[in-house]
């Protein structure tokens, strides 16, 4: 199997039910991938840029893992985009991760009811998904497509059932996540 990594975006993961499932069932499935959580490794938000270009050219399969926020990734993942996929580096003369597969995975806390043409938002998901492979495109990197599940809000942690059924949602979420980067990375 190729080299996997998987960047978890999630601000604030010890306090994710989803998102930290989701994680942890793919280092069960996938236990030679590496899984930079970058809220853990950067409380102060300064990135090691060596060490996450590094992370990066190692992959074969990068996964982008966070909680759909404001239509896009979080702040931190935006934040690591910006100053770790810089020219010269992930685009433009002497870029280096063309041919690496990507994958995006997210959560979103709006039901898929809402991500209809004629529900809240007016937009499906996918209207939402073109900056992802604007940036696939842009770094020569081939976009493998996105994994999401929607529904997946802030819950009260006393409610036990509700925290049962969103780990439910996200182990199968990871399932489908880990179906894909097998399927792709062999």
């Amino acid at each position: 199997m190729q080299n996997i990594l998987i960047v978890s975006g999630h601000p604030d993961l010890q306090n994710s039910i989803a998102n930290a499932e989701i994680l942890a069932e793919a280092a069960k499935a996938l236990p030679n991938a590496e899984i930079r959580k970058l809220d853990a490794l950067y409380p102060e938000r300064r990135f090691n840029i060596e060490a996450e270009q590094s992370a990066l050219l190692q992959a074969d399969v990068i996964v982008l893992q966070f909680p759909f926020s404001w239509y896009s990734v979080p702040g931190l993942m935006k934040l690591w985009i910006d100053e770790v996929f810089v020219f010269g580096f992930a685009h433009g003369e002497g870029a280096k991760l063309a041919g690496k597969k990507l994958i995006v995975s997210f959560t979103t806390g709006a039901p898929a009811a809402a991500y209809q043409r004629d529900g809240f938002f007016q937009h499906t998901v996918e209207d939402y998904l073109p900056q992802f492979e604007t940036t696939a495109a842009l770094c020569n990197l081939n976009y493998q497509g996105a994994i999401y599940t929607c529904g997946i809000g802030y819950i009260s942690r006393d409610n036990e059932a509700a925290v049962n059924a969103q780990k439910q949602e996200a182990r199968q979420h990871a399932e489908r996540l880990i179906a894909k980067i097998k399927e792709i990375a062999t």
